[in-house]
């Protein structure tokens, strides 16, 4: 079935990838590299996983991308699957380089630039007549509003101080003025209140659409608004169609998820996304389709093609929002998330490979 290297195991992400693509007799290679992950990464104790290779230095070290050439060459052709996001656009940067020995998806460093400028997503939108929120040029003339840099992961900034939130004049002024240490002119646009949404979509080489799943936020940590916690899968045909046309518009190939509160897109994420092992638990055929149309497979698009209703947690993380939430008056929330014990899924446990979550535990611990 061929070889797959995963980049970034430290990523919960590479956990689910490796199981899907072990379980179909894929042989499954994760990589990681030595300054940017003091512990054994979780995934490196998967069954699936038949090896776990330590790089020496970091993935954002100036010979990185030739410690992972050297490592691709070991191997006849394989897949690349990047778990992180400096791999993924350090590799675009030199697409041609590593097409000579291995098969990827992955966009070009122009396509990955206007897709993580959260202005130049809101322009296209608006040219493709998608909903997003209102956009401010000068001071708002409503509040709440949401303040944040064009790409909070350029400047190294964690999921909940990508944005900051104003409730009036004198909180926009200071938080804006905080927010331009990073960005001298940030996006201000109007509070979207909902449930907030991901349609996650798999593009080919030729921009083609080839799987798709959505899911909603149950829970989120903080509790005011960052990375989630639990969600569910669900399907709605129009959103992957907006996220669709959105993606292709650029050209994209590859992985991306496009971020919705209620009809109006937000943002999008063109890489792996923070709640992807929801591809596992809900059976989805994305990562064996990735490999799959990688290696030069013409596929076609089967909607639906995963379980809907599944509710998945991440177990630690969701436990601290649930007291975030009751800390801000929130008990019904609160609740559900006891409700939750006993319904939703822990996101990185298997039955038939329990070892990655039993070291994510342990590792956990030691770091706290």
């Amino acid at each position: 079935m061929g070889t797959v290297v995963i980049t970034d195991g430290k990523y919960r992400a590479s956990i689910a990838a490796a199981r899907m693509l072990g379980r179909e007799g894929r042989r499954v290679v994760v990589t990681q590299t030595r300054e940017d992950q003091r512990l054994e990464p979780p995934v490196f104790a998967s069954r699936y996983v038949e090896g776990g290779r330590w790089l020496e230095g970091s993935a954002s070290g100036p010979d990185y991308l030739d410690r992972l050439y050297a490592l691709l060459e070991e191997y006849r052709r394989p897949v690349l699957f990047c778990a992180g996001a400096a791999t993924l656009n350090a590799v675009a940067k030199q697409r041609e380089r590593f097409d000579r020995v291995c098969d990827f998806l992955i966009a070009s460093p122009e396509a990955l630039d206007a897709l993580n400028d959260k202005e130049s997503v809101h322009r296209r939108c608006e040219e493709l007549g998608i909903p997003v929120p209102k956009a401010f040029d000068g001071p708002p003339d409503r509040f709440p509003v949401i303040i944040k840099p064009h790409c909070g992961e350029k400047f190294g900034l964690k999921a909940k101080d990508r944005y900051a939130i104003a409730h009036s004049v004198e909180e926009y002024t200071a938080k804006l003025a905080a927010m331009a240490k990073y960005d001298p002119a940030p996006i201000v646009q109007e509070r979207v209140t909902g449930t907030g949404a991901g349609a996650s979509l798999l593009l080919d080489r030729e921009s083609r659409l080839i799987a798709a799943l959505c899911h909603r936020r149950i829970r989120e940590y903080p509790a005011s608004g960052g990375p989630s916690t639990c969600c569910e899968s669900f399907y709605d045909e129009e959103m992957i169609d907006r996220a669709y046309r959105l993606l292709a518009s650029f050209g994209f190939v590859g992985m991306a998820m496009v971020e919705f509160k209620g009809d109006r897109v937000l943002e999008v994420n063109p890489r792996v996304w923070g709640s992807f092992p929801m591809t596992e638990r809900a059976d989805s055929s994305f990562v064996l389709r990735y490999a799959r149309a990688a290696a030069g497979e013409r596929l076609n698009y089967v909607p639906q093609d995963y379980k809907t209703g599944v509710r998945m947690r991440f177990t630690l993380n969701d436990g601290a929002a649930m007291l975030d939430y009751l800390r801000h008056g929130k008990p019904g929330s609160f609740f559900q998330g006891m409700a939750d014990w006993f319904r939703a899924e822990e996101a990185l446990s298997a039955g038939d490979d329990p070892a990655p979550f039993r070291l994510y535990l342990r590792n956990t611990l030691l770091r706290r």
